[in-house]
């Protein structure tokens, strides 16, 4: 049987982890096949998205979710540049319209790239990018941008090491082993779980040639 990344459950009787894509119904929410979370449903995870948000939640391929992680998107913010935040405009009663678009904060688009791990309970802030391969510890908070291959923690989260050295991430980055078909990656999977990661790179330069 060949993975399908169509197919809502990938442990079969198990549902409290599904394969993301084939469940999302919000247009402004792109995911990447073989992306899953550890719960039985996604968008309850994004939080501060209505039809009228500006901004997108775009996820790469093969990320792994943990159970909790929360996805705050920019409508979660209130005006910084007036004497209250308290938003007025939301609440019956009050004489407030929407201010300007122009007075909101706005961080644009949170990207998550391919093969992200995100830990358990973890908050993505609006507009973050977070790199290939990056991982995110349990509990982080992440307000700024990640980089490839590196593991951060914390709340605000801070990079602790990179996963490798530059050689290797640059191989990954330019082989680009997500993009490739399911046959291909079902063949590489030895490569993928070698921790000699200096026969991977080797074996990696040999692909690439």
């Amino acid at each position: 049987m060949r993975p399908d990344p169509n197919k809502k459950h990938p442990v079969p009787g198990y549902e409290n982890e599904i394969y993301v894509r084939p469940t999302v119904t919000n247009p402004k929410i792109t995911v990447g096949d073989f992306t899953y979370i550890a719960d039985s449903e996604f968008e309850s995870h994004v939080t501060n998205f209505y039809p009228w948000s500006r901004d997108k939640l775009i996820i790469g391929k093969f990320c792994q979710i943990a159970a909790g992680v929360e996805f705050v998107m920019n409508d979660a913010n209130h005006q910084m540049n007036a004497v209250t935040t308290f938003p007025f405009y939301t609440l019956e009663g009050w004489d407030m319209s929407a201010p300007d678009p122009s007075d909101m904060p706005f961080k644009g688009d949170t990207v998550i790239g391919n093969d992200v791990w995100i830990g358990q309970n973890a908050v993505i802030l609006p507009g973050v990018h977070i790199g290939d391969g990056a991982i995110i510890g349990a509990n982080s908070v992440v307000g700024s941008n990640i980089e490839p291959y590196t593991v951060s923690v914390g709340n605000p989260a801070r990079p602790l090491r990179k996963r490798f050295d530059d050689e290797m991430i640059s191989l990954l980055l330019k082989f680009k082993w997500w993009d490739r078909d399911v046959d291909t990656v079902n063949r590489l999977i030895p490569i993928l779980t070698n921790s000699d990661l200096e026969t991977v790179k080797n074996e990696l330069k040999k692909l690439m040639d």
